[in-house]
């Protein structure tokens, strides 16, 4: 029965038309304007990849990359436009990790699974948490701060809750064992206008928020390296608190989907747009540092903050709302 069932003829036929219209459709793609939706309100950090790449992309293709800021629900209704286009490669969705790490835990009914309904294609940025604080608290150090904390109130300055800079001051509270004040905006920029305006002491943001702020004291990054545009600031590790490590991340994904050709030609062109000169210097002077991985490697990376962050909301006390 065994070798009777080999020798039976299978028709391949389906399955060679499907391989064949795949590829055929890589081949002309893209033949007409991409839409990229960003999961954010425009002017924000999230904008300078999406910027640069759409520039970069429409020299390379002859084709716009038309940028589609879709603020709203911490990127739940850009994840849904996402998800409700047409795997083919002319919808991208630009995220970062809270969309997929964070959203799932504290967003009631989303409306769809990013793990599942996600494509991965390639990473852009990686970005540390630095941990800033007004420059009239009187510390110059991190170890300083920490003091500090643990003998009057400190309020740090939240992007809203279940955001990454409010995660992170929970994460920087629990070790360094002091009690922080999360005060929630609408967004890390509103947070920093606080900061600078003395209505809070700290904030846990990317270098790119505060950098130009010299009023505002960076104290330490959170990464285990010290960052390339910024060399002068000391790692978290460095300054006393090995246990604060918090690195955020943006990242292109497509409809579940979309043709494998697709995704890995586009992935491609990301990673040539990394290496662009004018690109890679921008990105660093953003304080963002160009991040390169394969769809697998990206996605690996999308489960693995996904299980990461559970175990931080629940410490936080997060519920779904």
């Amino acid at each position: 029965m065994f070798f009777a069932a080999l020798s039976r003829k299978v028709d391949l036929t389906p399955f060679l038309f499907a391989f064949v219209c795949a590829t055929a459709q890589a081949q002309d793609y893209p033949s007409k304007p991409i839409r990229y939706v960003v999961a954010t309100a425009p002017g924000g950090l999230m904008d300078v990849p999406a910027r640069l790449l759409a520039d970069y992309l429409e020299k390379r293709y002859g084709h716009r990359l038309v940028v589609e800021n879709r603020g709203g629900g911490g990127g739940v209704m850009a994840g849904d436009a996402l998800v409700k286009s047409a795997a083919d490669g002319y919808t991208l969705l630009q995220i970062q990790v809270g969309n997929v790490a964070i959203n799932p835990f504290t967003v009631k009914d989303m409306p769809f699974d990013p793990l599942r309904d996600f494509a991965p294609v390639s990473t852009l940025t990686s970005s540390p948490v630095v941990v800033a604080v007004d420059g009239k608290l009187g510390v110059n150090t991190l170890r300083e701060f920490i003091a500090l904390a643990k003998n009057r109130p400190i309020n740090y300055g939240s992007a809203g809750i279940g955001t990454i800079p409010h995660l992170a001051g929970e994460l920087f509270a629990q070790a360094a064992g002091v009690k922080l004040t999360p005060v929630h905006y609408r967004g890390a920029w509103p947070a920093l206008n606080d900061l600078l305006a003395g209505q809070v002491q700290a904030i846990f943001v990317g270098l790119g928020v505060v950098r130009s702020q010299p009023s505002v004291k960076v104290l330490a990054v959170s990464q285990p390296k010290r960052l390339a545009a910024a060399p002068d600031i000391p790692t978290s590790a460095e300054a006393g608190l090995p246990a604060f490590e918090v690195n955020t991340w943006f990242g292109v994904v497509a409809p579940r989907g979309t043709p494998e050709a697709i995704v890995n030609q586009l992935n491609r062109e990301i990673h040539a747009a990394l290496d662009d000169a004018t690109v890679h210097k921008r990105l660093l002077d953003g304080g963002l540092e160009p991040l390169k991985e394969t769809p697998a490697q990206f996605g690996a990376r999308m489960r693995a903050d996904h299980e990461r962050f559970r175990e931080i909301v629940k410490a936080a006390g997060l519920k779904p709302e």
